[in-house]
């Protein structure tokens, strides 16, 4: 095995270590031509640069084999998920070349099953590298710095899938299509603003969403006193939140009341310092609250029955960011011409994971299992082992 000097580490493979498992020509002479990338956003192929060409039955060890068919195949990769975690293993059929993926079922290897990604390696190679460019804005894709909102978006969207529909004869493989629906959802926002907050959000972009009517926004004397923050006053004012958005509930009967002020009735609640400036906005699942901190504008989740806070948004523009990027997600999901099914869920949520994290790495810099929204996208994908 050897790598090249172009670019970052690119693996080859000569035509002895192909042997006996690759007979597929095409597949053999790009794995010891052009080879495969050493860095990608999606997937990592550094097992296949330490251990060499094996197959899912060497990789299981003792585990039965659950179908002859699955455990021939070969192990070249993983799939990233969020945080760099490899999800799945990506596998190569050596008589075919098609490219698939699979998860380690430990305790249920007869549910094992391979999930089609590519139909070939040259494909699987032009798919990352047109998603790597969209996420780094370079490339094909460099004429959409600094362009921002919905309508950047459907282009980027448009121009994803028509690069995956490329070679596949038009029809695109779940993983792909969830890719060209998904990634492109972080430019719907522009980064900062003079205001002080963290995104520039298209100034009717939660109307258009949730529906004229269903965002509320505040005036002054809704606002606490010790909610000082200028910047946070302000989108509360002009952009506002959602009533109803999924997974949250925004308080719009009475004028916003501190932490301190909401539980004064009920003394057996332990609050936490400084509840006199954190500002409860309303109801997330589960006896949580989303809570503003009124002189920083951070955004927290209070867990009454941890009587813990924990980090949850950057500011209140990206807390208006993730609620449309949920409302986004359940259209997508719901939308039968997007052919996404429930065995596909786990790669949804991974990929609106990765999306969030890209616009508000509040969830890379919490605890793991304290940030809300992460936990949740990672509650419905069902808690699926990962790669082999």
């Amino acid at each position: 095995m050897s790598t090249t000097d172009a670019g970052p580490a690119t693996i080859t493979l000569t035509e002895a270590e192909l042997d006996p498992y690759v007979t597929h020509a095409s597949t053999r002479r790009w794995l010891t031509g052009p080879g495969l990338p050493g860095d990608s956003g999606l997937f990592t192929f550094a097992e296949l640069r330490r251990e060499g060409l094996r197959t899912v039955g060497d990789s299981t060890g003792d585990m039965d084999c659950p179908a002859p068919d699955l455990c021939a195949q070969l192990v070249i990769g993983g799939l990233l998920g969020p945080g760099g975690r490899e999800t799945e293993s990506v596998l190569l059929d050596g008589a075919t070349g098609e490219i698939s993926t699979t998860r380690y079922l430990h305790d249920r290897p007869g549910l094992m099953g391979r999930r089609p990604l590519a139909p070939s390696l040259e494909r699987l190679v032009r798919f990352a590298t047109a998603t790597d460019e969209l996420a780094a804005l370079r490339g094909r894709f460099a004429s959409y710095e600094g362009r921002f909102g919905p309508k950047a978006v459907a282009e980027a969207s448009r121009q994803l899938l028509a690069v995956f529909k490329e070679g596949t004869g038009g029809e695109v493989p779940p993983f792909w299509k969830m890719a060209a629906l998904i990634r492109p959802l972080s430019l719907v926002a522009g980064p900062g603003t003079p205001a002080g907050l963290a995104l520039d959000l298209p100034a009717r972009l939660l109307d258009q969403e949730f529906g004229r009517g269903k965002v509320a926004r505040f005036e002054d004397v809704d606002f606490p006193a010790t909610l000082t923050h200028e910047p946070t006053r302000r989108f509360l004012r002009e952009t506002g939140l959602p009533e109803d958005a999924f997974l949250f509930h925004l308080d719009t009967d009475v004028p916003l009341a501190t932490l301190a002020e909401y539980y004064a009735e009920d003394p057996s609640v332990e609050l936490p310092d400084r509840a006199t400036h954190l500002i409860r906005l309303g109801d997330l699942v589960e006896d949580n609250s989303l809570v503003i901190d009124g002189e920083t504008g951070a955004v927290l989740n209070w867990s009454e029955p941890e009587a813990a806070l924990y980090p949850l948004n950057t500011d209140v523009s990206t807390l208006g960011f993730t609620l449309w990027l949920l409302h986004r997600e359940r259209a997508i999901d719901e939308d039968p011409s997007n052919g996404l099914t429930a065995e596909t869920r786990d790669q949804l949520a991974a990929m609106m994971i990765q999306v969030l994290s890209t616009v508000d790495p509040t969830g890379t810099r919490t605890q793991p299992g304290r940030h809300y929204w992460t936990e949740w996208f990672r509650g419905e994908a069902g808690g699926a082992s990962g790669a082999l």
